[in-house]
């Protein structure tokens, strides 16, 4: 993978709240935190990782707190200088600018709906949404009461140092999973989905796979047409995605895996408690999305919801 210097890095697609407090806790849900910044230890993390991209690990009829504001002075400042390529909050921004110009034109040619962007909040330990309160320990989200992407960066630390996916492009993999999010909620496939389970209950597991899928096949769609997203003046975003690449955005998603998830942690591999699915069913999706490159592909409902 090959991002063009050149490329203008558009902060504004970012709401940077790191060091801005934000407080912890999740919907009530006990956290255990261990170590410094980004908290989580040891098989811990493989547990509650099981939360990534789900995009829904927090619950959304909280509706805790929200309309805090970052202040992305100090990421404009990093992300216009001579090295912004070399920085992780800005490289992540420049992923951000790609999935986005990426949905800009594939959601009215697929959908025939307009894409309506949406920002990734940068945040440390903990952060309020409209969600709820969350800290680190959930790993990214996308949260569909406030429409936003929410990301601690030491997570790749964790993805890198804890499950083992520490190839790079595991993390343009994670942020275009939560676009995909995104995307189902402007599609109106994620307020159909909770519906469904209210209706049936019984296969709410079941379902909750099928929407995580669809966001991984999502994700493959973009990696697809990755090269071919540019900035505003027309800047390509990547010169280059190899096939070792797309080799470390499918293992990031086998290590997340729910049965992954499971074995690491010493527990039983049940189906019927999968959430997000399989580590073959997500390698399957994203690969579906890749092979593809058409987001129409990605129907992991069957077109019955």
């Amino acid at each position: 993978m090959e991002l063009n210097e050149n490329a203008r890095i558009d902060t504004s697609q970012v709401d940077d709240r790191r060091g801005s407090g934000g407080g912890g806790g999740l919907g009530g849900i006990p956290i255990p935190i261990g170590g410094g910044r980004g908290g989580l230890v040891g098989i811990i993390v493989a547990v509650l990782v099981a939360l990534v991209g789900g995009g829904f690990g927090l619950n959304a009829a909280t509706n805790g707190g929200g309309g805090e504001q970052g202040d992305n002075t100090s990421l404009e400042q990093k992300c216009s200088a001579d090295d912004a390529l070399q920085q992780l909050d800005c490289r992540n921004t420049l992923y951000v600018n790609s999935i986005q110009a990426y949905w800009r034109t594939a959601l009215p040619e697929a959908f025939g709906e307009q894409y309506r962007p949406s920002r990734t909040v940068f945040f440390s330990q903990g952060v309020n949404t409209a969600c709820g309160q969350a800290d680190s320990g959930v790993g990214p989200f996308y949260c569909p009461a406030d429409d936003l992407v929410y990301i601690d960066l030491t997570f790749y630390r964790v993805l890198a140092e804890q499950l083992g996916a520490s190839g790079e492009f595991a993390q343009p993999y994670v942020l275009a999973h939560e676009y995909g999010h995104h995307v189902q909620d402007l599609l109106g496939t994620e307020a159909q989905m909770r519906r469904q389970q209210q209706r049936d209950p019984d296969n709410a597991n079941a379902l909750s796979v099928k929407l995580e899928l669809q966001a991984d096949c999502y994700a493959g769609a973009w990696a697809k047409n990755a090269t071919g997203t540019a900035d505003e003046s027309g800047q390509k975003i990547f010169t280059s995605i190899t096939e070792q690449d797309i080799a470390q955005a499918i293992d990031a998603a086998e290590k997340i895996g729910d049965d992954a998830i499971s074995e690491r942690a010493n527990r039983p591999v049940n189906p019927e408690e999968f959430t997000h699915g399989s580590s073959a069913q997500r390698k399957e999706w994203f690969t579906r999305g890749y092979s593809t490159g058409d987001p129409k592909s990605c129907d992991t409902f069957g077109g019955a919801l």
